[in-house]
């Protein structure tokens, strides 16, 4: 999993409230298992029309916002589903961070599994924060992992809460595979152990 200290992006504009994670990623594109190639389906139903074209007004057709990686949203985004898809879509698109006033508890979950940033700001601070991304391109914000600070084009800067267990394993980059290699040396020595100790295993 890549590492998440600084970063400094195009933060995309999304107010829309209780997005789901069937709007994030539509059930039709969950039968892969792998995580990449889903980013181009990232909120299909929004980004294109029935005949496959894109719809010039969604932000994310849009070219100021095309290569977001931060995404400002409503309140309670990734409800619905508890599909992981949610987040391996956003992550390919090449979203890294989602702001927003707060999150369904699975896909918050998920979201630090895969590297991505979850932040929860109160309203206020999520409004300044969409009101700074609808500049566009040239208005870039900062999310600053170990300061866990927020910052927008314009200097302002919001502090938020993050569990320091989720902030060290981010920070690291490391999953729940990162996290049991961690203790390679130790596995090895057990197993050593139990196969002097109990060779007919």
């Amino acid at each position: 999993m890549e590492k998440f200290t600084t970063l400094t992006g195009i933060a995309a504009p999304m107010p829309l409230v209780n997005i789901d994670t069937d709007m994030i990623i539509p059930k039709q594109f969950l039968k892969t298992i792998k995580r990449s190639g889903l980013g181009v389906n990232l909120f299909d139903e929004l980004r294109y029309d029935r005949d496959g074209r894109e719809i010039p007004d969604f932000v994310l057709n849009q070219p100021a916002w095309r290569n977001a990686q931060i995404l400002i949203a409503g309140d309670n985004f990734g409800c619905g589903s508890s599909r992981e898809h949610a987040p391996w879509a956003l992550l390919d698109f090449g979203i890294r961070c989602v702001i927003s006033t707060s999150f369904a508890d699975i896909f918050f979950n998920n979201c630090f599994k895969n590297g991505i940033l979850p932040v929860v700001l109160p309203q206020d601070a999520v409004d300044a924060l969409m009101k700074d991304a609808r500049k566009g391109a040239n208005a870039r914000q900062t999310v600053d992992l170990e300061a866990q600070t927020v910052t927008a084009s314009d200097g302002r800067s919001w502090s938020f809460e993050i569990d320091p267990f989720r902030k060290h394993c981010l920070l690291n980059g490391l999953d729940d595979i990162g996290l049991t290699m961690e203790k390679a040396a130790l596995i090895d020595r057990y197993e050593m152990q139990m196969a002097q100790a109990r060779p007919w295993v």
